[in-house]
């Protein structure tokens, strides 16, 4: 379609499927007041997209399918960010070849999914999602089906135009196109509007499309918190009504969300969303519990936490997942740690218990893999450690694979008390004297964090035990 275009030739862009004007307004009603809708296409000198910010990956992907006869358009995440002015990491590719026309055009492609069938363009270590324009249509087709649970949708592989795609995406800064073939920008739903407004608008009725997939709430909190955005209304109004739907999602998925929530660069703007939005306690039941309790130690060392991962991953440096669910996770673990421990048990079952039992209820929700959990239990069991002051437990513990991240953890707990910021200035002194300098300023039993020996505790004597005379005429010997 030519840059320049009346409404007459817009109105013939409607999908045919849709009928009239009316159906599209009712699908989109941004439309029905907004004149510019009538004018889809942006030309290139009226946007800020260039292609060298478009990987050279994407570049060879829309060009080959272009050169073939297909349509091909970058969309999503990567358009809305090239034209606020960022650097996309992903770029994803939408067109009207299907799937198996996809792999047939690339050698370097494969086929994924069921729910929604993808094909990966892989050059290198950078893979280009192509998927085929969605359908708007209820009606099985030759080419693909939809399937719809409870208004879910479990799978969604109907194909149809590229203005029924842009009606089938989450929000509308998301579904805008960038045209490979004349360097436009296709927006049929208002997306530039809104980056213009700096507010997100969900595409359709929000009561409908949360049902369809609930994690599209926590989208709508993940790209406010990332782009500075607020939510419109009525996109947020649903949240408190269809949260619970959340506890539907596979936790793995659920995983992935939570990653990208905060080790994304963005992670205290996004829990302090989540818990505006109410939407905290579908993803992490144990830390709405604990901060509902008013322990503003905890808020602080969780905010702490999330700022010194967002300050790391400014810089480049690496995170773990761990460190950041351990972060999460503390108040609830430390209180049950500390509610059995007064009931008699032993310190170290207690924290044990405390640690299996948060981290077993958290992973019914989010499902955090085990090399992450073994890491999360031994900095929570690691932290009453600190407190024995005794030459050979401080150089164990000094010597421990984890005293890193235990360390760091202690120092977030500063808040929590005076004594724990002394302790946690202990050791970090400690660390600092060499090896003979600190044995010879230990004492050898428990002392305190200034160093004041306490009073070693008598071990218990054993009975030795009388060993058996063999009896007569009988020898060790089989």
């Amino acid at each position: 379609m030519p840059d320049g275009i009346d409404a007459r030739q817009a109105c013939s862009a409607i999908p045919p499927d849709l009928e009239t004007r009316k159906d599209f307004e009712r699908l989109n009603p941004i439309a029905r007041n907004d004149a510019k809708l009538a004018m889809p296409i942006i030309p290139r000198e009226q946007h800020t997209i260039s292609r060298k910010n478009i990987s050279k990956a994407a570049l060879r992907v829309l060009y080959r399918l272009n050169e073939a006869g297909y349509d091909a358009y970058l969309v999503g995440g990567a358009v809305r960010d090239l034209l606020l002015g960022g650097h996309p990491k992903d770029f994803d590719v939408a067109t009207n070849a299907t799937p198996d026309e996809v792999k047939r055009l690339f050698r370097n492609c494969r086929l994924i999914g069921r729910r929604f069938r993808l094909a990966h363009v892989v050059y290198g270590n950078e893979i280009i999602e192509v998927a085929t324009f969605r359908g708007a249509s209820e009606e099985v087709g030759v080419e693909g089906d939809r399937h719809i649970v409870d208004g879910r949708i479990v799978r969604d592989n109907v194909w149809g135009t590229i203005e029924e795609d842009a009606l089938r995406r989450d929000f509308r800064v998301n579904a805008m196109y960038y045209d490979i073939s004349d360097f436009s920008v296709r927006d049929y739903v208002g997306g530039m509007k809104d980056l213009d407004n700096c507010v997100l608008h969900l595409i359709g009725d929000p009561a409908t499309r949360y049902r369809e997939d609930p994690v599209r709430m926590l989208r709508a909190v993940r790209l406010a918190a990332k782009l500075d955005f607020r939510i419109h209304p009525s996109a947020s109004a649903p949240f408190s009504e269809l949260g619970p739907l959340l506890s539907g999602v596979a936790p793995a998925r659920l995983f992935d969300e939570s990653l990208k929530m905060f080790l994304a660069g963005h992670g205290l703007k996004s829990f302090r969303m989540l818990e505006e939005c109410k939407l905290l306690k579908f993803m992490f039941p144990a830390t709405a519990r604990a901060l509902k309790r008013g322990d503003e130690a905890l808020r602080s060392l969780i905010e702490q936490g999330l700022e010194n991962t967002d300050a790391r991953v400014a810089e480049g440096k690496s995170v773990t997942p761990a460190f950041l669910f351990a972060v999460l996770l503390w108040g609830e673990v430390r209180d049950l740690a500390h509610t059995w421990g007064t009931q008699g048990k032993d310190v170290n079952e207690a924290w044990a218990r405390a640690a299996a039992h948060v981290v077993a209820e958290q992973c019914q929700r989010v499902a955090i893999p085990r090399r992450f959990t073994i890491t999360m239990e031994e900095i929570w069991s690691l932290q009453p450690r600190f407190e024995q002051i005794q030459r050979k437990k401080v150089f164990r513990l000094l010597a421990h694979p984890r005293f890193r991240a235990a360390f760091d953890f202690l120092l977030l707990r500063a808040a929590e008390s005076p004594a724990i910021g002394e302790l946690g200035q202990w050791w970090a002194h400690a660390q600092q004297l060499p090896h003979e300098t600190l044995a010879a300023a230990l004492p050898l039993h428990q002392a305190n964090a200034t160093g004041e020996a306490e009073p070693a505790r008598p071990s218990a004597t054993r009975k030795r035990k009388r060993r058996r005379k063999p009896a007569a005429g009988k020898s060790g010997a089989g």
